[in-house]
């Protein structure tokens, strides 16, 4: 049995996170508009800061409406580091809430969590008006409503760079198209773990939009509207964000104790093994060569969902190792000695790199 010792493990607190499927940045942090002038304002929005970020942390449009969350909700400074301004249009508040206590409180009421490894989404994203169609590529100004939009509703998004090949591919009736195959095949450069496409209208002083998110197999829909582009792109956001959350969240009590064994590790991929499974409590059972065995608590389903996200594969059940005989049955004779108590099968999940 070999075990990683006490020095490589403080070597690892010192590698990237660059090599995970996307860390969010800032996600305790939440920008909101005051509407209106003075401390009340102030007040108002910081509360509706704390309600955007239990959206954001459980993908539940009813979780901040939690009667366990009234005394929080009346005193969110609880919770709070820092609260600061910023000069408008419109002028805003920005709450940076502490992780750790947030995190506790929400636990305590119940509420399940979505952590901060996210799969990164791609938008391929066309704008249709009066003044003509427009694929919306990283560096345009018309970027900037999506990106505020995905920090906002905790979303990590990628946009293409929307040159002449990817406009051709990225039409209105390809954005609508239930084959993502197209998309999928321009997206290859970018890497991303999700494809989300949008046609985008205005009409009637309101921008309208058809949305479509592909995340391996699974496809979800729906449409969208708004006052502006902005608040269009906040609504298509959201939809998405809880579309994916119950994919990932880990809700208490609904938990069961499971192991879990992980193929082809090195520090590396110890290292950022350990981020993937802090949710789950990870507990170091047996190493054996390159094969970790883990103790976990968490849902089979949303486990296999959050390693899926991490790039690591399933080993499906043929494949699995068979458990070594012992020496007597081996050899087909009767065992002479007491003989050592049988392992327990290994009933968990098994993943490879």
């Amino acid at each position: 049995m070999r075990v990683f010792n006490i020095v490589a493990a403080g070597c690892l607190a010192l590698m990237s996170a660059s090599v995970m499927a996307e860390n969010v940045s800032g996600l305790y942090q939440v920008r909101e508009p005051v509407s209106g002038q003075g401390a009340e304002a102030r007040t108002a929005a910081t509360a509706k800061a704390l309600d955007t970020l239990v959206l954001r942390l459980t993908g539940d449009p009813k979780a901040a409406q939690n009667p366990a969350l009234a005394e929080l909700r009346k005193d969110p400074q609880q919770v709070i580091n820092q609260v600061g301004s910023e000069a408008g249009p419109p002028e805003s508040v920005l709450v940076e809430f502490d992780p750790g206590s947030t995190e506790r409180a929400l636990r305590k009421a119940g509420l399940a969590l979505w952590g901060s490894n996210r799969p990164s989404i791609l938008g391929w994203w066309l704008n249709d008006s009066a003044e003509g169609s427009n694929l919306v590529g990283d560096g345009q100004a018309s970027a900037q409503p999506l990106r505020r939009a995905a920090q906002h509703r905790g979303l990590p998004l990628r946009l293409p760079l929307a040159d002449l090949q990817e406009q051709l591919v990225a039409n209105a009736k390809q954005l609508e198209a239930s084959d993502p195959a197209p998309l999928r095949q321009a997206a290859e450069r970018y890497g991303a773990d999700a494809l989300l496409a949008v046609h985008a209208q205005e009409a009637d002083g309101k921008w309208q939009g058809k949305w479509q998110l592909w995340l391996g197999d699974q496809r979800e829909q729906g449409n969208a509207e708004g006052a502006d582009q902005a608040a269009l792109a906040d609504a298509v956001m959201l939809a998405v964000s809880t579309r994916l959350a119950p994919r990932y969240v880990t809700r208490p009590g609904a938990s069961s104790q499971l192991q879990l064994q992980v193929q082809g590790m090195n520090l590396q991929r110890y290292a950022e093994l350990a981020r993937v499974l802090e949710p789950y409590g990870p507990r170091l059972q047996l190493a054996e060569g390159t094969t970790l065995t883990y103790g976990v608590t968490g849902n089979r389903e949303q486990l296999r969902a959050q390693l899926g996200l991490a790039k690591l594969q399933e080993v499906p059940v043929e494949q699995a190792p068979a458990a070594p005989a012992t020496p007597a049955a081996a050899a087909g004779q009767e065992p002479t000695a007491p003989q050592q108590p049988v392992p327990k099968p290994f009933d968990g999940l098994r993943f490879r790199w």
